[in-house]
């Protein structure tokens, strides 16, 4: 892979994903034991969304998954009304990711420029 093909915004906004999955994940025990939550509501609840993650964060080739990833990001916070816990890491979350979205844009924005003007000074 080229060095203009790479995309920080992609990578970054995966690590975010992959990393918010395994939080998701261990929810699932939390909303059984602590939060009372039913096995039969928890587990598709904590374990979809961990891998709605791993899903997602595999399709941030396609513009349209980094709107699925916001939309996880929402679900992380409201998970929220199962396990307090989770407004917190769910807003932490929220705010790598969108860090990490932001950021990656400016990055590719820059890098772009920067390869234009090389080329127009090659030519």
């Amino acid at each position: 892979m080229s060095e203009r093909e790479r995309s920080p915004r992609r990578g970054m906004c995966s690590a975010v994903l992959f990393l918010e999955a395994i939080t998701l994940g261990l929810s699932t025990p939390v909303m059984i034991a602590v939060a009372d939550v039913s096995p039969a509501v928890a587990l598709p609840v904590g374990l979809g969304l961990a891998l709605l993650s791993i899903v997602a964060s595999g399709l941030l080739r396609a513009e349209w998954a980094y709107g699925l990833g916001w939309a996880i990001q929402g679900a992380a916070v409201v998970l929220g009304f199962l396990v307090t816990t989770m407004f917190f890491l769910g807003a932490v979350f929220a705010l790598l990711w969108g860090s990490a979205d932001l950021l990656g844009r400016k990055i590719e924005r820059e890098r772009a420029e920067a390869y234009a003007r090389f080329d127009a000074e090659q030519a």
